[in-house]
């Protein structure tokens, strides 16, 4: 009976052995479930630079509507939606019958002009050759009657003397008449240039090398001359320069300092799936009051059209850039402020501690660190809410985005 008691002793002490062993092991799994895991980043040396990305449309680098100088029927038409022109290209030829018979009429005016200076001419040199003779004869007689007065009577050298005023008289208003005649020619031949001119805009042609992007008029329609600025007044076509395009981006007054005419800037069409290199070609250099920007033109070369007029682009310009700074991801900072923020610290013990960290220069996923925080130090990365200070975590190592 002794050695029964003893084994049951024994028995009773295994099984309690056994129990607080399985209850310490439990407790012990317990401690460790209760230490949540933190994503955490590292505190890295690298440069940073800030861009500002503004959106914008592309409009044609000109455009205008086509009209006719002079008013006229549409005899050929040499373009078409979506025909691309040189400059100085032939888009279309009116036809023009008052005109036409208005430059023979000047034509003949420019004859008869020339006629008449031709027979001015005449009369001057049959006035010049008078005038000559009389001339000769009243100073014949006037030498004579000096030297021997007896043979030439005073009636004679009267008569001869009002011969020669008038003969002269006679050479002036030829001169005139003369004048006269090359002044109407010169009218004349200016009324031809003129109307040889306006005929000459029978011919339509592109001023600049372009895109025809809308017809309003077609072969036979009577296209009116459009010397006004009258809305009625018919347009043959709408022309666009195309093959270089032009952003106009209103750029705040933070980062007027940063651009300057010339500057390369990266565009991004996300429609294509494309960037392409534009330059600021000019800027207002004045701030809108009313919204604190200053007008910016961007143009972008498009020499192969694969950019059209309408769609959407963004221009980044880039405004400043540090080099080997201490950084961390702006997911990990908790701002509190402008340039100030707090994080989370995991320290050696894997305790978290709040710090106050001051931020220089951002980018769009990164910070600089101007104090608070020391290289290759560990910080929690994302949201700090489900985190208290003071707090034991499990670190796991993460890359943020944009880290290396």
């Amino acid at each position: 009976m002794i050695h029964i008691a003893a084994a049951y002793r024994w028995m009773f002490v295994v099984i309690a052995l056994s129990a607080c062993a399985n209850g310490c092991g439990d407790a012990h799994k317990a401690d460790a479930a209760d230490v949540p895991p933190a994503a955490v980043v590292k505190v890295q040396r690298k440069s940073l630079s800030s861009t500002l990305e503004i959106s914008s449309e592309f409009l044609p680098y000109q455009e205008i509507d086509v009209y006719a100088k002079v008013s006229g029927y549409i005899q050929k038409l040499y373009v078409d939606w979506g025909t691309h022109v040189k400059q100085g290209q032939l888009l279309a030829v009116l036809e023009i019958p008052e005109l036409q018979q208005q430059l023979l009429q000047d034509e003949a005016s420019v004859r008869r002009a020339d006629q008449e200076v031709s027979r001015a001419r005449e009369e001057q040199t049959r006035a010049e050759s008078a005038y000559s003779v009389a001339h000769i004869t009243y100073t014949r007689l006037a030498d004579v009657q000096k030297s021997r007065p007896e043979l030439v009577a005073q009636q004679e050298i009267d008569v001869a003397q009002g011969k020669d005023l008038e003969a002269s008289a006679g050479v002036s208003s030829s001169k005139d008449a003369l004048a006269a005649a090359e002044q109407a020619l010169l009218a004349a031949k200016a009324a031809l240039d003129k109307d040889k001119a306006l005929f000459a805009y029978a011919r339509m042609t592109a001023p600049f090398e372009g895109v025809v992007t809308q017809i309003y008029a077609y072969t036979g329609a009577l296209l009116p001359a459009g010397t006004s600025a009258t809305k009625g007044d018919s347009a043959l076509c709408h022309l666009s320069q195309n093959n270089l395009l032009r952003l106009v981006i209103p750029v705040p007054e933070r980062a007027v300092p940063e651009i300057s005419n010339g500057q390369t800037l990266e565009v991004n069409v996300s429609a294509l799936q494309k960037t392409f290199i534009g330059k600021i070609s000019l800027f207002s250099d004045q701030i809108d009051l009313t919204t604190r920007t200053m007008h910016t033109e961007v143009t972008v070369p498009n020499a192969n059209y694969a950019l059209v007029p309408g769609m959407y682009a963004s221009v980044k310009i880039p405004l400043h850039t540090v080099t080997n700074v201490l950084t961390i991801p702006l997911q990990a900072v908790q701002s509190t402020g402008t340039g100030q923020g707090t994080v989370l610290l995991v320290n050696s013990t894997n305790h978290l501690e709040r710090r106050e960290v001051k931020l220089g220069l951002q980018s769009p996923t990164d910070a600089e660190v101007l104090s608070g925080l020391g290289e290759n130090e560990s910080v929690v990365f994302g949201e700090q809410s489900q985190f208290k200070e003071g707090q034991l975590v499990a670190p796991k190592l993460v890359t943020a985005p944009g880290m290396e």
